[in-house]
């Protein structure tokens, strides 16, 4: 059983012990002496610290009125998700899985050991809630495995109570600063216990800007790798979007693969493009689940007053929930499975040797504008093929087909855009523009799939199914509007997309 928690605080570090006087700040009545606790924590991480790269801590903490198993995940400068665990020996199995993406199949180790004396005090507001908990944390750090590398400070923690106002610290802060505090240089005690220790300080040093088209093409492939890695905890707790950005980050880097063949030897990218193609179609199953139940019930919610939905709102919550939790589930095993990390391995080792091609060296201008204008032109002819076919089933597949050359000519375009500037931009929102379009379409062409099935399930309850047969045709009605907007406005597009 776990419990998450959002955690807003802000440190400081002081020449002097103790907190300042922190009576009278706008919004405070009252500063409660929380008293003196002590805490033992031990952090683990792989021997490479990868955790502690990325922003991440992972720790075993006794002591306080929070003692257990405590996982940190940044969201914001300052603001971390925090997932709890009860106390026990070993890493909790719900913790190690949101970590996997990370750690992989290497061990999680002890490597730093945190004991701290924290003498607190609460700033209470009206009513006597407690708006926040400010404290001095005098620390010892030791560095396990390294005997001798220890380190001592002190330093000052505000954390913001949970649903405080985030406007309180910086209140908090003039006072500090008044005082003479000033904002740690370090975002957590973990890192600079590392940094104290001996440990690598990850990242600092930042990379070289991009010079060549092939630096361009790998720094975006860098980001999508990243951003991958970086929402699989989020979708394994079934946080609202994260899917839908987990599988748009694998489109972009399985989309600048196909986009960029003089960039990158498509003999060593396509096996990874096909995994890739792998893991966004489980992504899909469970991201067009939640754009279809959207739909659905939006449909329903816009039906006039006149029209009774009876049951159908909670047969469509119920149907769409169903189908949630058996994918959910699905997903998440994909995620534990040894082919998903087998594939983040081949895409690291792909970044830290690209397989380059001779037009990698040249300068971006050229080959980035050319691989982009490549990518339009095949919407082009995808847009207006499928505007010539007559309504109907081979419209909709041609449309469908349309909309993902849209999508690889907008991934190709924000890789080229710190290289091409304006011109890149315009084509991505153009492409944008056009992807919404078909991407409305398409969610009709899913919803009258879906409608049948419903009103089946329906039937066999023994309720009345007119009500489905008047939302297919509703987005029958949809699915030809959003054709005539396309026809509109496809040669204004277009225009706007050229480089």
């Amino acid at each position: 059983m776990t419990k998450t928690r959002r955690e807003i605080e802000r440190k400081y570090e002081a020449d002097h012990d103790g907190l300042p006087d922190l009576t009278g700040i706008p919004g405070v009545t009252e500063v409660v002496d929380a008293g003196v606790t002590h805490l033992d924590a031990t952090y683990y991480d792989t021997a490479d610290e990868r955790l502690a790269a990325d922003g991440i801590t992972l720790r075993r903490r006794t002591g306080g009125d929070d003692a257990g198993w405590h996982l940190k995940l940044p969201v914001a400068p300052g603001v971390r998700d925090e997932i709890q665990a009860p106390l026990g020996d070993d890493v909790p199995e719900a913790l190690a899985a949101l970590v996997r993406s990370r750690v992989r199949g290497s061990a999680l180790l002890p490597v730093v050991r945190l004991r701290s004396t924290r003498d607190a005090r609460r700033l209470i507001g009206a009513g006597g809630a407690v708006l926040a908990e400010a404290s001095t944390d005098t620390v010892t750090a030791e560095r396990l495995g390294r005997t001798g590398a220890t380190a001592h400070w002190t330093e000052i923690e505000v954390e913001l109570a949970e649903d405080g106002d985030p406007a309180l610290l910086d209140r908090v802060e003039e006072r500090l600063h008044t005082a003479g505090a000033r904002p740690s240089a370090s975002p957590s005690k973990l890192a600079r216990a590392l940094e104290a220790t001996g440990g690598t300080r990850h990242r600092s040093a930042g990379r070289a800007e991009p010079a060549t088209a092939g630096d361009h093409v790998i720094a975006y492939l860098r980001t999508q790798r990243d951003a991958i890695v970086a929402h699989d905890p989020a979708v394994r707790r079934d946080v609202a979007d994260s899917v839908h950005q987990m599988r748009v980050a694998t489109r972009r880097m399985r989309g600048t693969f196909r986009s960029f063949p003089d960039v990158l030897d498509r003999a060593v990218t396509d096996p990874i493009a096909a995994e890739l193609k792998w893991l966004a179609g489980r992504l899909g199953a469970e991201r067009d689940q939640e754009v279809l139940a959207e739909r659905l019930t939006g449909a329903l919610d816009g039906l006039p007053d006149t029209v009774p939905t009876g049951p159908a709102h909670r047969r469509l919550a119920t149907w769409a929930d169903a189908r949630h939790r058996r994918d959910h589930g699905r997903l998440v095993a994909v995620l534990d499975s040894a082919r998903h990390l087998a594939l983040l391995d081949a895409i690291d080792a792909l970044l830290a040797e690209p397989p380059l091609r001779p037009d990698a060296a040249r300068k971006p201008r050229k080959v980035l504008t050319g691989a982009v204008r490549k990518d339009v032109a095949k919407v082009s002819r995808r847009v207006t093929g499928a505007l010539e076919l007559p309504p109907g089933p081979e419209r909709d597949v041609a449309l469908h087909e349309a909309r993902k050359k849209a999508k690889r000519a907008r991934y190709a375009a924000e890789a080229a855009a710190p290289a091409l500037g304006g011109p890149a931009r315009s084509v991505t929102k153009s492409m944008k523009s056009l992807t919404r379009l078909l991407g409305d379409h398409q969610d009709s062409v899913m919803a009258r799939r879906a409608l049948p099935e419903l009103s089946a399930v329906a039937h066999a309850a023994g309720e009345d199914t007119f009500l489905y047969g008047l939302l297919y045709g509703r987005e029958e009605q949809r699915a030809t509007a959003a054709e005539e907007r396309l026809a509109g406005r496809w040669r204004k597009i277009h225009a706007k997309a050229s480089l």
